[in-house]
């Protein structure tokens, strides 16, 4: 059996740490240049036209996709296991996905919105267990039900198999929707942080050092930034 000491890295002088830190760091920024580049291909992905009209249950009353917008262009829509049935968590939410929403801190969304993005929640449990779950975590966000109507099915999360989870993200020109991204499993682990999220979505940070497709919107980087209370503000 391994003891706590046996466990721990070597100790060695600041010179060899840092000698030894040199060619990591080398290739943890080689890595950052490689997400770059993924995001720009994630940024030029076609979409798919959003052809059913999704009415879901909200604590407002019936909310439809486009709703969720809040009048931004981009949402990111989070499918939450919670599900009633054998493969459901009839009471509580999925631990998994009850850790990733634990991430998402109290003033992301503000920073999302000021990148015209909204974020949302949505599950198959009744509205009433999401109520009751969501004030129990103490969690801000947005949260809908869609137990009335197919989105889970047609979106594959909801299988014979049980309740899937991941991150859908839609743009919205006009009041047509479309679907430009999904992603799941380890997929969802490097979102939950404000870069994240944004990377996720079709405009990406919308920063003038990205490359993106001509037209996209872009500002420069860090002006557009703010403490969360001073958005608005001028």
């Amino acid at each position: 059996m391994t003891s706590p000491d046996q466990a721990l890295p070597r100790i060695v002088s600041e010179a060899e740490w840092q000698r030894a830190r040199a060619p990591l760091l080398a290739k943890e920024k080689e890595l950052t240049r490689a997400r770059d580049a993924l995001a720009a291909e994630r940024r030029r992905l076609p979409m798919v036209r959003v052809e059913k009209d999704y009415v879901f249950a909200s604590p407002a009353g019936d909310v439809h996709l486009l709703e969720l917008f809040a009048g931004r262009r981009q949402l990111l829509l989070y499918h939450f296991m919670f599900a009633p049935g054998v493969h459901g968590w009839p009471s509580a939410g999925c631990p998994g996905c009850s850790m990733f929403v634990d991430s998402i801190g109290q003033f992301t969304p503000l920073h999302l919105q000021a990148r015209d993005v909204s974020l949302a929640l949505v599950s198959r449990a009744p509205l009433v267990n999401i109520e009751a779950y969501r004030e129990r975590m103490c969690w801000p966000h947005r949260w809908v039900s869609s137990e009335g109507n197919t989105f889970n099915a047609d979106y594959g999360l909801t299988t014979p198999d049980g309740e899937g989870h991941g991150l859908s993200v839609f743009l919205r020109n006009g009041d047509e929707i479309f679907r430009t991204y999904f992603t799941s499993a380890r997929g969802t682990e490097v979102l939950g942080n404000v870069w994240g999220f944004l990377e996720a979505t079709p405009f990406g940070r919308q920063e003038s050092w990205e490359d993106s497709p001509r037209g996209w919107p872009q500002t420069p980087p860090y002006q557009w930034w703010r403490r969360h209370d001073e958005y608005g503000k001028g």
